[in-house]
């Protein structure tokens, strides 16, 4: 089961790709016709961004959310117990031992981030380890270990990073468009053809929005398979309902967390609850995923 997730996680990603990039060359080609009736500087402009975009984001990308988050490092010495959960964990999961942080905030929460597991991180909350008991915390961690050997990281910040491309570029036509940048070149746009403008211009205003609903529901779907990866990996479903019923009565929120990193987390880091499935939201709702869990 394990085995035929991992391959599908790798065929998503390979299908998320190829629609986010061929969205970005169509929002170049949007912005192009838009601005001044060119149908190729447009998607050329757009792919010299992506490409040098994604690889730079991939290379950084552990650093900057571990930036973000503030989160620091620990040893052994500092939480022992921590490190017995995670290296009994690690054996289970027959997965490298992930470096483990600290992010010093009240809110109960955690994250993990790397593009393989061999580079992994595993980061918690300083309000996480003082609320849950070692069964609790050992739930959390295995749903951050579904996420590592599940390459879920990998494909989350494929679609972060692809997204950012996709509303830079948005940005960057809609700009111009207030701006009065598409009619600027009149002879260019006395050519266009009228069907084609306006095309183009749906584009440039609904791309983000579609991208950006794509990466959410990825990143719901996600966290619902990485429940019920946590609970193959520790046979206790109760462990992790558990967890999660104390990280939700939680509400004031984590005090330095970006919207980019959100999806990175356990649970909504802003503290927002949602009782029904939001197309806006980063997580599916607390209860519908302890239902789930209940039903196992």
């Amino acid at each position: 089961m394990l085995y035929q997730q991992i391959q599908q996680n790798k065929r998503k990603t390979l299908v998320l790709l190829t629609f986010f990039c061929l969205l970005v060359l169509a929002i170049g080609w949007a912005v192009g016709y838009f601005l001044n009736g060119d149908s190729i500087s447009g998607p050329v402009i757009a792919a010299v961004v992506l490409a040098f975009y994604i690889p730079i984001t991939f290379a950084s990308a552990r650093a900057q959310v571990l930036g973000m988050a503030g989160a620091r490092e620990i040893k052994k010495s500092d939480n022992p117990m921590v490190f017995n959960v995670v290296e009994e964990l690690a054996l289970a999961a027959n997965v490298p031992m992930p470096k483990i942080y600290i992010v010093d905030d009240p809110s109960p929460n955690a994250f993990a981030t790397g593009m393989k597991p061999e580079s992994s991180v595993i980061a918690f909350t300083s309000g996480l380890l003082d609320r849950l008991n070692r069964e609790e915390i050992a739930a959390v961690a295995a749903h951050e270990f579904s996420h590592i050997r599940n390459y879920d990281i990998r494909l989350m910040t494929l679609c972060i990073a692809l997204v950012g491309v996709i509303v830079i570029v948005a940005d960057i036509g809609q700009r111009m468009f207030f701006w009065g940048g598409g009619r600027g070149n009149k002879r260019n746009n006395e050519k266009s053809n009228p069907i084609f403008m306006v095309i183009a211009l749906v584009l440039i205003i609904l791309a983000p929005l579609v991208a950006q609903f794509v990466q959410l529901a990825v990143s719901r779907n996600r966290e619902y398979l990485a429940d019920a990866s946590a609970v193959e990996l520790t046979r206790d479903p109760q462990g992790l309902i558990n967890a999660l019923s104390k990280i939700s009565s939680d509400s004031q929120g984590m005090k330095h967390v970006k919207d980019a990193t959100a999806s990175m987390y356990i649970s909504n880091p802003f503290g927002k609850k949602h009782k029904k499935t939001n197309w806006f939201a980063t997580h599916p709702p607390i209860e519908s995923r302890i239902e789930r869990l209940r039903a196992m």
